[in-house]
């Protein structure tokens, strides 16, 4: 499994468009409503995360540091003007039309929003209600202004916007700066450090899409505890994470999680956050992944720390699961893990590794002990960035 932590495990050979179910949750209805309709975000790409290895084997880590944020949408079909006309305004022409201010936007969004009283989550279900699905993580992007409305579905969205927000037509859409250039930016900082463990078209980059970007670059993990559970057929029962997050900037308020699975058969179905608000919980079926938005209840300060944590009880896989892993893109000050294992489905060895990047040949090797409570773990301290797992055999030693 793999998370907005910075972990995970191999990727998924599925391919083909990924579709979106909706994992029961205990923390409350609304907070596990789906934000991708389809199975993907909007301006997500299309296929799948790192490779696994050994059927059925979970995987976990976070993907990045444990901060939230969403990418900047790349629209390759429409420009802001009407939806879908490709034009860039009602029957002017850019030369004709002052450029609104870069923030201008945001900040009148902001300003509505509060105005109206509404939050995020209830704007959400205002707009998925008349057909229209746009995520509390978009809107959130679009009011901080790292992202702007750009497709034509999005351009739809700022319209009934602005209806919702009892604006005069056009308030918000005439406020919408140019539309962001075509083609391959420069990777932003923690995307270049995520491409360098995870490799190019992993399942995380597909399975968070645009927002692969410039997610949870505005916190950094300090320290993470997975406690993973394995079920009397060896096979991955229960996930539980706590991961200890400082704020780079001031401002940061969630984070991303994206958990990937082997088996196809292995999927979420249940979800309880015991430290913060779970926002979004979205299963994408054709790359076996979970994408997890956690709220941390409060805007953190520069440096300022919060910790969450998360339990995913997942249903059973075909084979017996084979290794956990969690990828990690910058230093941890520690990371833990423990496996817990069934009396009925007790290993004949377990061992620790190390990759360099998600799918490399595994290196560093060593034989870990296993106590009388039928687990065993591992403890990483300055953890250095790549993949660290923990191996285990079923069956009779050689």
């Amino acid at each position: 499994m793999s998370s907005r932590m910075e972990a995970g495990v191999g990727p998924p050979d599925a391919e083909g468009a990924p579709s979106a179910t909706r994992p029961t949750g205990t923390t409350s209805a609304r907070d596990l409503r789906t934000a991708l309709k389809a199975g993907v975000p909007e301006g997500a790409g299309s296929a799948g995360h790192a490779p696994g290895h050994g059927g059925g084997s979970p995987r976990g880590g976070p993907v990045g540091d444990g901060s939230s944020s969403s990418a900047p949408p790349r629209d390759r079909s429409a420009r802001n003007g009407a939806p879908g006309d490709g034009t860039r305004g009602a029957g002017s022409s850019p030369a004709d039309a002052p450029t609104p201010a870069p923030d201008a936007f945001p900040a009148a969004l902001r300003e509505a929003l509060g105005r109206r009283g509404l939050s995020l989550e209830r704007v959400s279900e205002r707009l998925r209600a008349r057909g229209i699905a746009v995520s509390q993580a978009t809107l959130s992007s679009w009011q901080r202004g790292r992202s702007q409305p750009e497709r034509a579905r999005s351009l739809r969205a700022v319209e009934v916007l602005e209806e919702i927000l009892e604006l005069p037509g056009g308030a918000l859409r005439s406020l919408l700066g140019p539309r962001r250039p075509r083609g391959r930016v420069a990777p932003a900082r923690g995307e270049s450090a995520a491409l360098q463990v995870l490799g190019k078209d992993s399942v995380v980059e597909k399975a968070l899409g645009e927002r692969f970007r410039h997610f949870n670059q505005e916190t950094g993990s300090l320290l993470i505890h997975d406690v993973v559970t394995l079920g009397e057929r060896g096979t991955l029962s229960n996930l539980t994470t706590t991961n200890v997050l400082r704020a780079s900037r001031a401002g940061a308020d969630r984070a991303l999680f994206v958990l990937s699975f082997d088996d196809e058969q292995a999927e979420p179905l249940d979800i309880r956050v015991t430290s913060g608000r779970l926002g979004e919980a979205t299963y994408l079926k054709g790359l076996k992944s979970l994408v997890l938005e956690i709220h941390f209840g409060r805007e953190l300060a520069k440096l300022d720390t919060t910790v969450v944590s998360y339990a995913v009880d997942v249903s059973p896989s075909r084979e017996p699961a084979t290794h956990y892993e969690r990828w990690s893109r910058a230093n941890l000050h520690e990371y833990l893990q423990q496996v817990f294992f069934h009396p009925d489905a007790l290993p004949s060895g377990c061992r620790r590794y190390f990759r360099d990047q998600v799918g490399s040949p595994p290196r560093g090797q060593r034989p870990i002990s296993m106590n009388d409570s039928h687990s065993t773990h591992v403890l990483v301290s300055r953890c250095k960035p790549g993949v660290h797992g923990v191996a285990w055999d079923f069956g009779t030693p050689e």
